[in-house]
């Protein structure tokens, strides 16, 4: 039993002793039906007046109620959080995700309370004491089925519910019932807060066991309007002998589910996830036929502004998106430069001033093995960090060797002067031509020599 199962279980017969009830809810009891881990054990109590439920509660460890005015507390005991609510009667009182007036009502009946939520899988509740299973909307029988069901009309009040089943979709690898999908397409997305729709897209890329199922469910439930720069990719068509698969749309979510059996490698899975993405964005406007062959020529620089334009439209973290921009424009370098045969150590190092090549050659293997070809024919990137390795710039840039400090005890002053010369000894460090502090300090000795002191 989990520290959090156990604690729900202390709340629970605290409430009881109240003459209450306490259920799990929501992911807790979905997961363990499906035979997952919960690490969390989210509680919804019934037939407890709001106050008495922060007595009981407090004398069991720390009350956080910042979301009381919700009917939501959370209860901290030795390390170990459980959020716990009380039943809700949500109102629709204006346009957007958070056009609802919420009060909370322990009086609610069961049935009442989850008729309020998203879906049938979430609609399901259990007593952590008797294991006594409440489940009025067949949630269970829809998570054998594999299906996404809405669980009344009240659905459509929330657009935010449009890319939840998204992201549960790529999560579970589940389908969406066909009326629920219907009902997800008369939903306008463009009312949702930038950041909620990005707490969704991180759920659907960092969680989901087949993210291409959450591809597939934008277009289902029309979530795809969203995301202009992916639906362009849709119907962009791809040379057969190279890209069996079908379209850019279908090559990218493949390669989407070959990511993530590196996600939980690579340093930033993120900024992974979203440059595998959005790493052929460039194809859209660049695909033409050229000598009787589709080409898509410079896509990958010709894609760095549209996956800036995404990913700033989706996030405000600024360093994020320029390592996904990075890694969209320098997903093809790996292979091109495998193809060459023998790579010169200089390039190594210049390459990692650009990336982080654990990142990169990820994103280049992912790509190259979301086609429909045999694994033979799809590349690897595994030489790339070796060679890495071995010039130890795997997990880093090179540092220079020669410091501005250094200059200064030279004699140079501060300025342009010795920015251009710090890069000229970095560009001979780059070319293997120096190695250690003493050789870069003597070439920088010559340069000096030779410079035009009065020069900027």
């Amino acid at each position: 039993m989990t520290p959090a199962l156990e604690l729900a279980r202390a709340v629970a017969r605290a409430v009881s002793r109240r003459g209450g009830r306490a259920f799990l809810v929501g992911g807790a009891v979905r997961d363990r039906l499906l035979g997952q881990d919960a690490k969390d054990a989210d509680l919804e109590v019934y037939r407890v007046e709001p106050d008495a439920l922060v007595s009981t509660l407090a004398e069991l460890g720390r009350v956080d109620d910042v979301g009381r005015a919700f009917g939501i507390l959370k209860l901290t005991r030795s390390g170990v959080t459980v959020d716990v609510g009380l039943p809700r009667r949500d109102s629709k009182v204006a346009r957007g995700h958070r056009g609802f007036h919420v009060a909370a009502d322990p009086f609610l009946s069961e049935v009442e309370a989850c008729a309020r939520r998203d879906l049938t899988i979430n609609a399901i509740l259990e007593d952590p004491l008797t294991g006594e299973v409440v489940d009025p909307f067949d949630g269970a029988a829809d998570l054998r089925r594999r299906r996404l069901r809405h669980v009344s009309a009240a659905f459509v009040e929330d657009p935010l519910r449009v890319l939840r089943i998204v992201q549960f979709a790529a999560r579970f690898d589940f389908g969406i019932d066909a009326e629920t999908a219907a009902l997800c397409r008369t939903l306008d997305l463009s009312e949702l807060p930038q950041e909620r729709t990005w707490d969704e897209v991180k759920k659907w890329l960092l969680r989901g066991k087949r993210p291409s199922t959450g591809m597939h469910a934008l277009v289902e439930t029309g979530a795809i309007t969203t995301f202009p720069e992916l639906a362009a990719l849709r119907g962009v068509p791809q040379d057969d002998h190279w890209h069996p698969e079908g379209d850019v749309f279908d090559h990218t979510a493949l390669c989407l589910d070959h990511a993530v059996t590196m996600r939980d490698h690579v340093p930033r899975p993120l900024a992974f996830m979203l440059a595998v993405l959005f790493h052929d964005l460039g194809k859209a406007p660049t695909t033409a036929w050229k000598n009787a062959r589709l080409r898509a020529h410079a896509h990958d620089t010709g894609g760095e502004a549209v996956a800036r334009a995404a990913c700033q439209r989706l996030s405000r973290e600024s360093d994020l998106a320029d390592e996904v921009v990075a890694l969209v424009r320098l997903h093809l370098r790996p292979g091109q430069l495998g193809a060459q045969g023998a790579v010169s150590d200089a390039a190594v190092r210049r390459l990692a001033l650009e990336a982080d090549l654990r990142m990169l050659t990820a994103v280049a293997d992912a790509d190259g093995r979301g086609r429909a070809l045999p694994v033979s024919a799809c590349g690897d990137s595994s030489w790339l960090l070796e060679h890495a390795e071995r010039l130890r710039v795997r997990d880093g840039a090179p540092k220079p060797l020669l410091l501005g400090r250094h200059l200064i005890e030279l004699g140079v002053r501060p300025g342009p002067r010795l920015g251009r010369l710090l890069a000229m000894v970095f560009e001979r460090q780059l070319d293997g031509e120096i190695t250690t502090l003493d050789e870069a300090i003597a070439w920088a000795r010559e340069l000096i020599a030779r410079d035009d002191p009065a020069s900027p």
